[in-house]
Order: structure tokens, then sequence, then C-alpha cells
């Protein structure tokens, strides 16, 4: 081994490997202070890259399952408001039956009609009442059915059904005037009022089957999420463990690197020793 008092060869081989220590021991700290192996497009451009891919698709299934949790509350609300106005049909319809008796007096039908009239009120009421967040399926406010975000990429949907239940209509046929004031107009009720029943208890059954749809589907959108988010978690994330093992090797390395750098730089030293002689 050549000395000398300008070049110090065996200091610049160990400064340049405690450099690279150094380095590496960087890299490791930062990927077990953040967790990420890739944590951007330098540290592994594809992956990154692919990485990036699936978190957007993640980003849009939030955005999809925002939209699904929307469309299930407005299903719901229109279900329950469908069942209550199912309930008071058949409330109703005793009204109808017992003012077709024959006999009643006067008094009797007015009272019936009194309660008729009230449980008419009431369907209405829970139509009007059948509203989330501005939307109702139910009052004929919504003339097509309403469209949901089913998929990422936007392709895809799932559809509410409206069920216009207004008084007059094609599901409840009775007007909201009605009366069964006389018999006469009970008996002509009573058919109005047995079909009306049919009709709200099949819209209520598409809405609640649409429902069960949207549930399941949300399910799956949310299962996706999950999945894609382990995915991208196997891609970039680090594995603590071994970092962690590694990073104590490397500060072992940076002392023992720092004390050959020590030992090194007192080299040149000898050739005062020398001089000395």
């Amino acid at each position: 081994m050549v000395l000398s008092v300008n070049t110090n060869s065996s200091a610049l081989a160990v400064l340049k490997a405690l450099n690279s220590t150094n380095d590496q021991l960087a890299a490791t700290q930062a990927r077990v202070a953040s967790g990420l192996n890739v944590a951007a497009a330098k540290d592994n451009a594809s992956v990154y890259a692919v990485a990036q891919r699936q978190r957007a698709d993640i980003s849009a299934l939030s955005t999809v399952t925002d939209g699904l949790n929307r469309a299930q509350s407005i299903s719901d609300v229109a279900v329950s408001a469908g069942q209550s106005i199912s309930d008071l049909l058949n409330q109703i319809k005793a009204k109808v039956l017992s003012a077709t008796e024959p006999g009643l007096d006067a008094t009797s039908l007015a009272a019936l009609n009194v309660d008729y009239k009230s449980l008419v009120g009431q369907v209405q009421t829970a139509l009007s009442s059948a509203s989330f967040e501005g939307a109702n399926l139910l009052d004929g406010s919504q003339t097509n059915g309403m469209k949901f975000m089913a998929t990422a990429d936007a392709t895809g949907f799932v559809t509410l059904s409206t069920q216009n239940m207004s008084l007059g209509g094609s599901i409840i046929t009775f007007g909201a005037t009605s009366s069964i004031g006389t018999t006469t107009a009970a008996t002509a009720m009573l058919s109005q009022v047995e079909s009306s029943i049919t009709n709200v208890n099949t819209a209520v059954a598409t809405i609640g089957a649409q429902s069960d749809q949207i549930t399941a589907h949300s399910s799956f959108v949310s299962k996706l999420a999950d999945t894609l988010t382990t995915g991208v978690g196997n891609l970039v994330d680090t594995d603590e463990a071994s970092e962690s093992a590694r990073l104590t090797a490397l500060q072992v390395q940076q002392q023992l690197g720092a004390q050959s750098l020590s030992i090194a730089n007192q080299m040149p030293s000898i050739i005062l020793t020398l001089l000395k002689g």
C-alpha cells in the first residue's frame, strides 16, 4: 500500500462505502416511517403506475357507494311509506265494507264517512312525506325512473322505478274527494278500494325488490373496493418486520463505517513517524 499525504485511498474507499450505507439507511428509514415500499414513481415506476390506477378505481367506487347509499335511502323511505299506505287501505276497506251494510241509518253512514275521509287524508300525508333529499317515488313528482351509477367506469346503472300512488291515479283509483256517505256510494267504492290494495301491494313489492338489488350491489361494491385496497397494499406496502431488521443492520454498518473512516484518516500520520525516524 502506498502512503501519501495527498491521497488517502483507504479513507476514500471507506467514505464511499459509508455514503452508500447512509443512502440505504435513509431510504429504509423512509420506508419504515411511511409504511410504503413504493411511495413515489422513482421507487418503482411500473408498480407506482399500476397502484395509482387502482387508487383511481377505489376513489371512483367510493363515489358509486355514495350514490348507492342515496338510492338505498330513497327506496327504503318509499317502501316504508308504501307499507303504511297499504295498511291504511286495509282500514279504508273495513270502513267501506261497513258502509255497504243494508239498513244503516244516516248517522252511522256519516260517522263512517268521516272516518273514511280521515284515512284518505292520512294516505295523502304518507304520500307527501315519502321523500328523501327531495326525491319521492310515490307522489308523481318523478316522471321517470331514477338512475344511479353502479360501476366505476360510469357505464352501469341501477334504476329505481317510480310508482305513482297519487289518489285517483292508476294505482290508487279512488279520488281524494270520494265519499261513502251512502250505501250505494260505498258499494261502488268497494271494488275500487280492493283493486287499489292489490295495486299498492304490487308497487311496494316492486320497490322492495329494487331495494334488495341495491343492497346486494352495494355489498359487492364494498367488497370490490376492499379487494382493490388490499391489492394496492400488496404492491406498495412495506414489510415492516423485514425493514426493521434491515434498519438495525444498516445502523450497525453506519457505526462501523464511521469507525473505519476514523482509522483510515489516521493513516497519513504514519508518514510523520517515518519522517521522525
